[in-house]
């Protein structure tokens, strides 16, 4: 009886600090469509929180503590198993372990059980040793270094010790049954005995770790919601919450109905936004895996999601929503600094090491959305960009030439003049009118007229995507280009499109569908690559280069297109392909341009695009390969700034491949 009332006492505290200091709060947030699909999310979710799949994923690079995390992880999954058929079920029917597992079954368990708490203890202690003694760089950040840590090891390891005394102290006392053929137990047991222990001493001892036990069970559960511990309860939601759309996609403004433009106050973010920061484990992966940290900016995505947790509890509930509700402490500039959500370059490497999916990115959008068209609050060169986008409808401001000179000789048809052709080529806005990447555009014409391609171009009529205006926070606009954009392609009933610019592709192909836009949108290595593959295209001529290749974040992390640029690489004959060491693929480091850095200059510490050509030169390659002119540029830049240029170059994939082509 005294183990129900123990439970139903503690479960009630425990549940109202929970409503009060979690559901409550995040119950503040706005509505998002996170319900659908539950299948989907579901497999998911059982995949991520019991396959422990995402806490896993670098073990394979050296990582060796997400082995550690999934080990305790499962751990505690067995224990709390053992709790309810051991100590509450027991408590019930004291047959009740040998009625469901049989006596056999309980001998096992048992010892499984004892087996599993030493190693838990011996993870417990290297995960001690990491933390607070050989401290990786990930976690020394303040966060990564509360006591709270120790706190929760320290109860865990409690709860491991009384478990193998308990046991120790049963077989001392000459118990008997199943329980009693323990392994750790029954060693432990034997030499309590031998000290001369009697029975009544060790029967009194076991009840005493018995009682412990139970005591930091019920304890865990009232302290849970106060620590950073939190998340095992919050993560298993979160991941089932997750965003089903590709990473690089940011949810659309109802501009005519929504209260305020991006989020200010706790009410303004969504609900999975708040959500986000109870999930966080406070590991330290996100902030250690992002190119604006590492480079000595502000930005700490971990902090962002930590510290919009921690405004929200400090200033508690906010009442009904009201739109003109002012909170007693602003959170930009307090809480959150306005430079940490500058510094962002949406690259979504934050969210890509996130074992628990906090989606950091779309937060800090919504905050610099908020900061734009609420506050009217941005970096003077990213202001020009969006002046010039609004003027002119492209963000280079200064540039003098026009949307089809780079096309000069090239007999180049535009819809106007062939509104049939089966492919358009979306040139972009770089491509078009910046000059190092106008032969990326000359490339693309050179290999789609080698293969036959029926296709075309908008010229003038084409404008930009938008994607800068979206990621520099003016949704107003990008909406405004998005639909003059659609509108032009509805006109001519396009039905597929290639592109040069993996962020004009991944707007195209993910974000204009919310505003009726649905194409068939191609990355050029995702059209190209094909063609090889078909025999349309044929790559004959010898390139004699190594060639180290660059992952696009908007190419490859946010829409997986890995493996199509470098096939394509590996198609040129001569050409040696390797990659940036462990920054590649899905741990590729962002070249520094994105969410709108193209334009926006870096705030304090190292250049990014500097940091990215020094991986680079550490490869000894020739040539570092892209598939994006935003890169392209930067990388330019990064191997001038280096004093290499003349020795290194900085290429498209696709100007490559074109060397490679027979001329015609």
């Amino acid at each position: 009886m005294g183990v129900y009332l123990a439970l139903i006492l503690l479960s009630a505290v425990s549940g109202y600090v929970f409503y009060h200091r979690v559901l409550r709060l995040v119950r503040q947030g706005k509505g998002v469509a996170r319900f659908d699909r539950p299948l989907v999310r579901l497999n998911g979710a059982m995949i991520i929180v019991l396959g422990q799949s995402r806490v896993l994923q670098r073990v394979r690079s050296g990582d060796w503590a997400g082995l550690g995390h999934a080990i305790i992880f499962w751990g505690f999954l067995s224990f709390s198993l053992s709790y309810v058929i051991f100590i509450f079920g027991a408590s019930a029917w004291r047959a009740f372990p040998e009625k469901l597992l049989t006596e056999t079954g309980v001998r096992v368990y048992s010892s499984y059980l004892e087996i599993a708490a030493a190693v838990l203890l011996a993870m417990l202690a290297w995960a001690l040793m990491r933390r607070w003694v050989v401290k990786p760089h990930r976690l020394s950040f303040d966060l990564t270094r509360n006591l709270d840590s120790v706190i929760v090891v320290g109860l865990i390891a409690g709860l491991m010790v009384s478990t193998i005394l308990t046991h120790s102290f049963y077989v001392a006392q000459g118990g008997h049954g199943p329980e009693s053929e323990v392994i750790i137990g029954g060693a432990l047991g034997d030499w309590f005995v031998d000290l001369g222990i009697g029975a009544g001493a060790a029967n009194a001892l076991q009840g005493i770790f018995w009682w412990t036990h139970l005591g930091i069970i019920l304890g865990f559960a009232v302290y849970i919601p106060f620590s950073k511990h939190m998340h095992m309860v919050a993560s298993p939601l979160n991941a089932f919450f997750r965003s089903l759309e590709p990473s690089g996609v940011l949810a659309p403004i109802d501009l005519e109905n929504t209260e305020k433009f991006g989020a200010g106050r706790v009410q303004d973010f969504t609900w999975k936004q708040l959500l986000d920061g109870y999930a966080c484990a406070v590991c330290g992966r996100c902030s250690d895996a992002c190119p604006a940290n590492l480079t000595g900016k502000v930005l700490s995505p971990m902090h962002i999601v930590e510290n919009l947790k921690d405004h929200m509890v400090a200033i508690g509930h906010q009442g009904a929503r009201d739109p003109e509700q002012s909170e007693p402490v602003p959170i930009l500039g307090n809480a959150i600094a306005e430079q940490a959500i500058w510094d962002c370059l949406s690259c979504g490497a934050c969210m890509e090491e996130c074992p628990v999916t906090v989606e950091h990115v779309p937060t800090i959008m919504d905050m610099r959305r908020f900061l734009v068209l609420e506050e009217s609050k941005i970096p003077e060169t990213g202001m020009n960009a969006l002046l010039s986008l609004e003027q002119r409808g492209h963000p280079w401001r200064g540039t003098q030439y026009s949307r089809t000179d780079w096309a000069e000789g090239l007999d180049v048809p535009t819809l106007a003049e062939k509104p049939d052709a089966e492919i358009l080529f979306w040139v972009g806005c770089t491509a078009a009118l910046e000059q190092r990447s106008q032969g990326v555009a000359r490339s693309m014409v050179k290999v789609l007229k080698a293969a036959g391609v029926d296709f075309a171009i908008l010229g003038e009529e084409e404008t930009c995507s938008g994607d800068p205006a979206r990621r520099m926070g003016n949704e107003y606009l990008y909406q405004i280009q998005a639909q003059q954009n659609i509108e032009t392609l509805d006109r001519y009933i396009v039905k597929k499109i290639v592109t040069i610019c993996p962020h004009c592709f991944n707007t195209m192909r993910n974000e204009y569908p919310k505003f009726g836009g649905d194409y068939e949108v191609l990355h050029y290595s995702q059209f190209v690559d094909e063609l090889i593959k078909q025999g349309s295209v044929k790559p004959i001529k010898m390139v004699d280069t190594t060639m180290a290749y660059h992952d696009s974040c908007y190419l490859g992390r946010h829409n997986g297109i890995y493996d199509q640029p470098r096939d394509i690489a590996k198609a040129i004959p001569g050409l040696t392909l390797v990659e940036m060491g462990s920054r590649c693929r899905e741990r590729g480091f962002c070249c520094g341009a994105g969410g709108g850095h193209m334009w926006i200059e870096e705030s304090q510490g190292e250049r990014i695009n500097h940091v990215r050509t020094g991986h680079f030169l550490e490869t000894q390659a020739d040539t570092v390969g892209v598939s994006c002119p935003f890169c392209l540029q930067m990388l330019t830049e990064g191997i001038q700034a280096k004093g290499m240029d003349g020795e290194k170059q900085s290429r498209d994939v696709l100007e490559i491949l074109a060397d490679s082509l027979e001329d015609g």
